[in-house]
């Protein structure tokens, strides 16, 4: 006998956006697209609502919504909104917290990282001058004397950050800024539980600077390379499982 049941349907309803978001959506498009640029000023609300054609409620949480991604703004003591750029830091932080949100995982972050860490070292090489140089040293003698772990992990943080700065990639410098953030916490515990931790970084940072000094790429690249590798072993030996989810090590005992 045939069934008669009904099928179950190939697709689902298509869910129509909010007015605002097709509006902040087609600003934002105009700003990706450079046709507004940075200091431009916007349209008012008024103006706004009459080209879409929408209420003026609509438009506000339009730009609300684009001021909260750093996209518009207003200059200190101004009413008119203009476009702006976002902070590399909050563009950064926004990068963490959607990782984090996904449930990234230590080894996805290290292996971000050997990818990217060794190169961003080669370029920086290429790029730096002696204050970049002598920045970097300030780092690692800071990171050396540090009395307490979270100097050291901030020192650390620092000067990944640093080298991303010297390789005038502004790619790097935003791609790396999450992931050293997100692996802070991972090497404070660490850190902790391994005692040769930091004298280990403080080896390879050395190194690395004294290859940059020489504007030796392929050595701050090799040295990067044995950095990196370190930090897994330092996890390793701290027992620590590289399947765990960044954000959830528990403080350190």
């Amino acid at each position: 006998m045939t069934s008669t049941a009904p099928k179950a349907p190939l697709f689902e309803p298509i869910s129509r956006a909010p007015a605002y978001h097709r509006v902040s959506a087609a600003i934002e498009q105009k700003i990706l697209r450079r046709t507004l640029r940075p200091g431009d000023p916007l349209p008012t609300e008024t103006e706004l609502a009459q080209q879409f054609a929408v209420n003026r409620s609509t438009v506000r949480e339009a730009l609300r919504h684009l001021e909260s991604a750093g996209l518009v703004g207003r200059l200190p003591g101004g009413k008119r909104l203009l476009v702006t750029r976002p902070a590399q830091a909050d563009t950064a932080s926004r990068v963490g917290r959607a990782l984090a949100l996904d449930e990234v995982t230590f080894i996805e972050l290290w292996e971000a990282m050997r990818a990217i860490a060794p190169r961003t070292a080669a370029i920086a090489a290429e790029h730096v001058d002696a204050e970049g140089v002598a920045r970097l040293d300030a780092i690692v003698a800071a990171v050396e004397s540090a009395r307490d772990t979270e100097a050291v992990v901030e020192g650390v943080v620092a000067f990944f950050g640093s080298l991303a700065e010297l390789s005038r990639n502004r790619v790097l410098i935003l791609a790396m800024q999450p992931v050293t953030q997100l692996l802070a916490p991972s090497l404070r515990r660490m850190i902790d539980r391994v005692p040769q931790g930091r004298a280990r970084i403080v080896v390879a940072q050395r190194c690395i600077v004294e290859a940059m000094r020489t504007a030796k790429a392929e050595e701050a690249e090799s040295w990067m390379q044995r950095h990196v590798q370190d930090f897994r072993r330092g996890y390793e030996l701290a027992g620590m499982p590289l399947d765990t989810r960044v954000g959830t090590f528990p403080t350190a005992e």
